[in-house]
């Protein structure tokens, strides 16, 4: 269950709740991913220098929102006014690799990033996803170009080794503030077929419907359709469109569309291609705009979808698990066993995070699997953590093991308990008691008061 969101946010900051945006109020079963891609965050150079140092304000609401319902940030990446988040369930982890992140600049001919793109990839139970967040440009007359950035964004490479290309990608999403807009049609007729909901008037105007009746490269993308008014532009805080002097026309310029390999591979083989073989497939379940979001003069879009995959991974790479009972009081053990083909590094680390950790570096301490290693054997392995570093007041953690050579989680344990330093704690009431036993005279009179 994925819920991708694309918004054009106007440079403006987080809104005060996201709950409708999010569907954490839906009656039916929880995402396990969110995919959110806004365009024009907040860019000036102060802004963005010190959002290069530290997560910017959207990172971190967004972080704030979903980390205490148990989603972690899994990757992001940010070009000037893009910014693409994923934030995952921690229970598919370990089964989430190869994650790779990139951007393309098409603003003033490659120079600037103000347009572009901005992807995110990675291998899924083993087959290849990839989300592509794209603002490209404005303007009616400007829809050559829009296609020519977008081919542009498309060609791009990832760096390093037996990584696909976008379009080899079994799942590739792309979405943003593509800026398409209603050709031919003059804004009366648009405001009213959109006033009596008759969308479908408009169809076949929009730039993008039209591009991909043209374009090859098009035609293998899908999109739901277009049943909610277009996005942009309203006046802020409003559902009213333009009442500027430039009154622009409505247009749907905020999409999602997605692209299955698989199916562009076999369109032509008609009835040869069974559909057991398929092991990858993607249902729209809902394509909505939230019309109650008035921050900017876009509305933002959601889409819903169910991936069904055929697991081509079932076995996380690491198993791991606290030791005995642990306690802030003593030095703690961590037991975990790796399957045969698993090549580790001087530089995997297991690390203690809090339940409702935010990021991978979001860790409480760690420990270096060899430089910490008490123990080892073909079956198993053993770690040690030092008192020192365990939290004095305990609570509720969880083990997650990061693989150098992934770059990524390749383990994670079940949440388990550590007991509170209870010498700590009873050093500390003995020492509140003393100071309130110690409490002056006088204080009486003003209790009394």
């Amino acid at each position: 269950r994925l819920h991708l969101v694309t918004w054009n946010v106007g440079t403006a900051s987080p809104p005060p709740d996201v709950t409708s945006l999010l569907q954490l109020n839906s009656l039916g079963p929880t995402m396990d991913m969110y995919v959110i891609g806004l365009q024009e965050v907040n860019s000036r150079i102060t802004n963005f220098l010190s959002d290069l140092a530290f997560d910017d304000p959207w990172s971190i609401f967004f972080m704030t929102v979903l980390s205490p319902l148990g989603y972690i940030k899994l990757s992001s990446v940010r070009m000037q006014g893009l910014l693409l988040l994923v934030f995952v369930k921690h229970v598919h982890l370990p089964f989430i690799r190869d994650i790779h992140t990139h951007y393309t600049r098409t603003g003033l001919y490659g120079y600037w990033g103000n347009k572009g793109g901005v992807t995110v990839r990675m291998a899924l139970y083993g087959h290849t996803i990839c989300f592509m967040n794209c603002h490209l440009p404005a303007h009616i007359e400007n829809t050559e170009q829009r296609l020519d950035d977008f081919e542009k964004i498309l060609e791009m490479q990832f760096e390093g080794e037996n990584i696909p290309s976008t379009l080899d990608h079994d799942v590739l999403f792309w979405f943003g503030d593509l800026n398409f807009r209603i050709a031919d049609y003059g804004i009366h007729f648009v405001r009213e077929s959109i006033n009596n909901k008759r969308y479908n008037l408009l169809w076949e105007k929009d730039q993008l419907n039209m591009a991909k009746k043209k374009e090859a490269f098009l035609q293998e993308f899908i999109e739901g359709p277009l049943q909610f008014k277009p996005t942009y532009k309203f006046d802020l805080y409003s559902d009213v469109y333009d009442t500027s002097e430039k009154k622009r026309k409505p247009a749907w310029t905020d999409r999602i569309l997605w692209r299955v390999k698989n199916l562009c591979q076999h369109a032509s083989k008609e009835d040869e291609f069974a559909a057991e073989e398929q092991t990858i497939s993607v249902t729209l379940n809902n394509y909505i705009s939230h019309m109650s979001y008035g921050i900017s003069d876009h509305k933002p879009v959601t889409g819903t979808f169910g991936l069904e995959l055929k697991p081509l991974l079932s076995d996380p790479l690491v198993m791991l698990n606290p030791e005995g009972e642990w306690s802030a009081e003593h030095d703690v053990l961590i037991n975990y066993s790796a399957v045969p083909e698993f090549s580790s590094s001087a530089w995997d680390w297991i690390g203690l995070f809090k339940v409702a950790f935010r990021h991978v570096n979001d860790y409480v301490t760690y420990a270096w699997v060899e430089d910490d290693e008490i123990s080892s054997n073909k079956d198993r392995k053993q770690v040690y953590m030092s008192a020192a570093e365990i939290p004095d007041m305990g609570g509720e953690f969880l083990l997650c093991y990061y693989s150098n050579n992934f770059q990524s989680i390749v383990g994670i344990s079940q949440p388990f308990q550590i007991q509170p330093n209870r010498t700590l704690m009873e050093k500390d009431l003995t020492q509140e008691e003393n100071s309130w036993m110690q409490k002056p005279d006088n204080l009486e009179s003003h209790d009394e008061f």
